[in-house]
């Protein structure tokens, strides 16, 4: 056998590793346990060093953690046996997979010659019995298939190559007569149809297959990550024989001792007797401990300590409930209070301060089930009593179950027969919400539930362009005359028919750039017919840009050339073909050295209308802190 390898450096000098330094400390205190021995029933078995120990775990995202003995290669045994049991149920269903194994606990140790007295079959896939029935479900022409398909199972749960320890398979063929009676009986009940030698022979193979610590502890991180292996991205198994694996893990993974496991640890688990146990964290981690001497129920001895110290001191317990479903709603507003991104004219603004709280703004985060999604739609409903519109923002949300997202349709479905328009916002089709979304994409405008919006702050404008367009308050339309501009406002005629000689009307289509960041400012514009939107870059991000306001007719922008001239710090872009006009800071300081009013009457318009903007901005930070 391979030597004792020296324990890792699990801390990179200088490095912040609470993970890793405290794996270092548990692995150095379980170190002195000695209680149980290696396996011997299978002689090659007995031949392992009992002072190997490694520990390893591994994230959803990939990272793996590891100290002690996680590299040095040992046989997988029956924790090959939910692995076998995944695929057997992926490729022949639930129903058939039922009929050659049960799920209900034995009560009796793992070799045990027993089978279900109702049924004729294994109790669980979890014992020799169950594995041996399921190993024959394996698919294949041929033996030679199967133990391929068997092994590129095994290889795609590691991400990479495994292959079988022969003098391991050897011992196991030699030894294993219990097997043999087991699968003689179940040959005799029914359960199995194949040459029990032959079924046997993938058995024996598929427990010989090498591992380490470290391809264990991903394997379990793909049980984890709903079935899909963390490093490889590869979906090994449907998440929903995952669930049907780790409920049987749970219940019977760890022989006659599963019940006081489950009551002391609280995870899904599988041990082998080569000296090794998985556990399962759903959504968070896989781990393997790795030690080769078992107690008499032949579960690692120090396997079980590392598992019941990191339960307890992570409170990793299934039963340890954190779910707070009240924490779903991270804040709602009015449109009165926050606004849109949109510049609006005086009248507009308004307007929106007298009417924007029919708009009620919802931000949902983390996790939606039944509970939290309960919690969301009673306040949604709260809202809707005296709003107009509400916006759901699920841009926080990182995950939603089935049960969550037939809610919010229920919900969807009741609103659109109601007074207040439901809208949505950051709901992707690759997202959490994803299902939701791509079955709201594909209604059509008539049956439409529910408007959706990439971002809340366009939901926002949509709602207040409704507002506004109810408002007999606002003047709706082009603004073609420079009178109506509120640039302009307080001008006399003969000032405005001054300015008129060297104003240039300008048309730009829809996506052309009006300025670009970082040209000279030689010219500002105001806004006649369409919309523009400033876009900004985004920090580390390469070309993508960000809408971070959009201007309408009777606006103006490029506007600071008038006070400093310098480079453009943003791009204004055409969201439609535009009418605006363009004036030249050069000509117009001209005219107002001869007309001191003019440039006056613009710079206080100017000033007006930023220190609105500042005002509004500083009391929606304040509604949002």
């Amino acid at each position: 056998m391979n030597a004792v390898r020296p324990l890792r450096d699990a801390k990179p000098a200088g490095a912040l590793a609470p993970v890793a330094n405290y794996l270092a400390e548990l692995h150095q205190r379980i170190s002195s346990v000695t209680a149980g021995k290696p396996a011997d029933y299978i002689p090659e078995l007995g031949k392992a060093d009992p002072n190997l120990f490694g520990i390893a775990i591994a994230t959803v995202d990939g990272q793996v953690y590891a100290v002690g003995d996680t590299e040095i290669a040992f046989t997988i045994q029956s924790v090959s046996n939910p692995f076998m049991y995944g695929y057997a149920l992926q490729h022949h269903g639930r129903e058939a997979v039922l009929k050659h194994v049960g799920v209900e606990p034995t009560g009796e140790a793992f070799n045990s010659i027993v089978l279900d007295e109702v049924a004729n079959r294994p109790f669980n896939p979890m014992v020799n019995a169950g594995a041996i029935a399921v190993a024959e479900l394996m698919r294949g022409a041929n033996q030679d298939e199967r133990i391929a398909n068997m092994l590129a199972l095994f290889s795609s749960l590691a991400g990479r190559e495994l292959e079988i320890d022969e003098a391991v398979y050897g011992s196991e063929l030699a030894t294993g007569h219990r097997n043999r009676a087991i699968a003689y009986m179940m040959l005799n009940t029914g359960m199995i149809k194949r040459d029990p030698n032959e079924v046997l022979d993938l058995y024996f193979r598929q427990c010989s297959v090498n591992v380490t610590a470290r391809d264990l502890a991903i394997m379990a991180a793909t049980l984890a990550n709903d079935g899909a292996n963390p490093l490889t991205g590869a979906a090994v198994l449907e998440t929903q024989y995952v669930r049907d694996m780790l409920s049987v893990m749970n219940s019977c993974g760890m022989y006659d001792y599963a019940g006081e496991w489950a009551y002391e640890v609280g995870m899904p688990a599988k041990s082998g007797v080569s000296g090794c146990i998985i556990a399962v964290i759903p959504g968070q981690i896989g781990i393997c401990v790795f030690s080769p001497p078992v107690d008499q129920q032949g579960n690692s001895v120090r396997g079980i300590r590392v598992c019941q110290e990191i339960s307890n001191e992570f409170e990793l317990h299934a039963f340890n409930n954190r779910t707070n479903v009240r924490s779903v709603i991270r804040r709602d507003y009015r449109g009165d209070v926050v606004s849109s991104n949109r510049l609006r004219t005086p009248e507009e603004r308004k307007v929106l301060a007298k009417d924007g709280h029919q708009v009620a703004v919802l931000e949902v985060q983390g996790a939606l089930f039944f509970g939290s999604t309960e919690q969301l739609l009673r306040r949604l409903t709260q809202l809707a009593a005296d709003a107009s519109f509400v916006v759901v923002d699920f841009k926080r949300v990182h995950f939603a179950d089935t049960s969550a997202r037939k809610l919010i349709q229920r919900a969807a479905r009741s609103m659109a027969a109601g007074e207040t328009e439901l809208v949505f916002s950051a709901i992707a089709d690759d997202g959490p919400l994803g299902p939701l979304a791509r079955e709201l994409a594909e209604q059509g405008e008539e049956e439409r539930l529910v408007r959706v919006f990439s971002d809340t702050d366009s939901a926002l404008e949509w709602c207040e362009d409704q507002l506004l367009a109810r408002s007999p308050q606002v003047s709706t339309g082009p603004k073609f005359a420079l009178s109506e501009l509120d640039l302009f406002k307080g001008l006399k005629p003969e000032e405005l028919r001054l300015i008129e000689t060297i104003v240039r009307p300008l048309i730009f289509e829809k996506g052309e750039v009006i300025i670009r960041e970082g040209a000279e400012a030689k010219l500002f514009f105001v806004l006649a017919r369409g919309t523009v939107s400033v876009q900004i870059r985004v920090p580390r991000q390469g070309e993508r840009k960000k809408r971070v306001a959009s201007i309408g007719p009777g606006l103006s922008f490029g506007e600071m050339a008038l006070l400093d001239g310098g480079k453009r710090s943003a791009d204004i872009v055409a969201d439609e073909r535009v009418v605006c006009y363009g004036l030249a800071v050069e000509q117009l300081q001209e005219l107002a050295a001869q007309h001191p009013s003019i440039m006056v009457t613009i710079l206080g318009n100017l000033t007006r209308e930023f220190s609105e903007r500042l005002r509004h901005a500083n009391e929606e930070i304040r509604a949002l802190e």
